[in-house]
């Protein structure tokens, strides 16, 4: 497992990953991507407890979506099984487990104070964190997707799964885009991750 990790986190972060895959007796499984999540944790029907995280996230998002996936765990093992999943309890639980790993010897000292920024009150996801997912894209290996907020105002687009938009003005904090098959407007983050078509 020591062998595996290397390759997907960051080396600093390698040793208490494995002490804390251990200490919650947790199955880590590194999967194809999926791109409605990065990460899930679910108890087995044979009680185990599996953690599963996209193997194409790059080192500091992947070691975020363990610690977060780990937190699931640990907060539902302490606080009982009723508790919201990414509520206070679980909140709580996050910040703890992640603060070992918010240093320089882990993370480019250009994403602490992000990090430092997310870390006050964690989301479900990283991604909804619009700052921080922009830092974290840096790291990435090439791609053909853009940012939403990177396409000009008319362009087209295509999502995950093949539906074609046109980006429109930008609600407050999110972008109006028009589904170009039906004409409903949906509400797009500025870092959702986008093909663009033609602008």
């Amino acid at each position: 497992m020591d062998t595996i990790l290397q390759k997907y986190l960051p080396e600093r972060s390698v040793g208490p990953c494995l002490e804390l895959i251990r200490q919650a007796g947790v199955h880590l499984k590194i999967v194809n991507e999926r791109v409605t999540r990065h990460g899930d944790y679910r108890r087995m029907p044979d009680g185990r407890h599996q953690i599963t995280v996209n193997a194409t996230l790059n080192k500091y998002r992947f070691l975020i979506t363990l610690v977060h996936e780990i937190a699931h765990l640990v907060a539902f093992e302490k606080y009982g099984r009723r508790i919201k999943p990414h509520g206070l309890e679980w909140k709580r639980t996050f910040q703890h487990l992640m603060l070992p790993f918010l240093r320089p010897e882990v993370f480019p000292s250009k994403l602490l104070p992000l990090l430092a920024k997310h870390f006050r009150n964690p989301k479900a996801s990283s991604s909804t964190d619009a700052n921080l997912s922009i830092a974290l894209k840096q790291f990435d290996g090439p791609t053909y997707k853009n940012f939403v907020f990177e396409l000009p105002l008319g362009s087209v687009f295509r999502i995950y799964n093949g539906k074609l938009f046109k980006k429109g003005n930008r609600r407050v904090k999110r972008y109006e885009c028009v589904d170009m098959a039906t004409g409903k407007l949906y509400l797009f983050q500025p870092n959702a991750e986008v093909e663009l078509i033609k602008d």
